[in-house]
């Protein structure tokens, strides 16, 4: 299948555990996994296939996947008995937690072109050439965490700092 858009091929890496992956199943996920692509501005995706060795767990065909995008981090892990099974249902998934992620977006952008009318925005052009240029601007939700989740997540995004809410203080804490 022919890439008919000018983006980028989507950032994709299969990992194993106590398993060997065919080139059939690493395409099998590659093309469930590609679905998501179309949904997020260039997502890494870091897919590991496991198998379980305790016999007593029927369902030992493990797919966990990590994608990092512009926003948060998803997640998701599936088993089954079958890996292409554990696949399909990790992607359903991940599916659910995109379609999350773009509403949650879209509705906080509505919120802030409600709050922030531009009719009413002053000018941001200084007199001054001197003053230092403010390059980016993020803003961001702050999410109720205690110190032990917010280092968890710091770990996941791999970023020098986390900005959270403490739920005790009610305090912005940086970790």
């Amino acid at each position: 299948r022919a890439a008919t858009s000018k983006e980028p091929p989507m950032q994709f890496q299969v990992k194993s555990r106590n398993v060997e992956v065919s080139d059939a199943i690493k395409t099998y996920a590659e093309e469930k996994l590609s679905k998501l692509d179309r949904q997020l501005d260039d997502p890494r995706v870091e897919l590991e296939l496991a198998v379980e060795k305790n016999p007593s767990i029927a369902d030992n065909q493990v797919a966990e996947a990590t994608i990092w995008t512009k926003g948060p981090v998803l997640r998701a892990r599936e088993s089954s008995s079958d890996m292409r099974s554990s696949i399909d249902q990790l992607v359903e998934k991940l599916e659910r937690q995109v379609t999350r992620y773009r509403t949650r977006g879209r509705d906080r952008r509505r919120r802030a072109v409600r709050a922030n009318d531009p009719a009413t925005a002053p000018d941001t052009v200084s007199a001054d050439d001197e003053a230092p240029e403010i390059v980016k601007t993020k803003h961001f939700a702050l999410n109720p965490l205690s110190a032990e989740e917010a280092v968890l997540q710091l770990e996941l995004v791999g970023h020098d700092f986390f900005v959270f809410r403490n739920p005790a203080s009610e305090a912005v804490n940086v970790v």
